[in-house]
């Protein structure tokens, strides 16, 4: 019985131990996955070729998006101005708007990845989650896998 009570108590103490190194690792893998999103999303924003075009940082934000993104990541409203001339800042609300969505999308996919990362992307041109099957819509989408995939490799 004693021999059964030290085993306890020794598997309770490595739990304890190991238990916030676990949670570390697992928070860098995530973060990992959210700066190769972040990424793969700049790397297949639509090129416009047009100035001016009302699409604003590297990522092609629509000037209303970047406002509720402003002020759910960093409690303000930001100018699209501020937005395009800030790289930190742009990539600052993307992190935030991607870590969110990207979490969200673990939880509905059982943490399977690439459909996580599917739904995020489309989300990211339509508004919506799914519906991305064809068109240009699905050729972005693939863009963004392909390109998400490159930063996790």
């Amino acid at each position: 019985m004693l021999e059964k009570m030290r085993l306890l108590l020794g598997g309770m103490i490595v739990s304890l131990i190991l238990s916030p190194l676990v949670a570390q690792a697992q928070k860098q893998g995530f973060d990992s996955q959210v700066a190769a999103m972040v990424e793969a999303l700049r790397l297949a924003a639509p090129k416009t070729g047009t100035a001016n075009d009302g699409l604003y940082s590297q990522w092609q934000v629509k000037p209303e998006t970047l406002k509720a993104w402003s002020r759910y990541c960093l409690k303000k409203e930001v100018t699209p101005t501020q937005f395009e001339n800030d790289p930190q800042l742009a990539r600052q609300v993307v992190s935030c708007i991607t870590r969110r969505e990207l979490k969200n999308q673990l939880a509905v996919t059982g943490n399977n990845e690439i459909p996580a990362v599917r739904r995020v992307a489309c989300w990211w041109m339509t508004g919506n989650y799914t519906g991305c099957n064809s068109g240009f819509t699905a050729t972005y989408v693939q863009k963004v896998v392909g390109y998400y995939q490159k930063q996790r490799s």
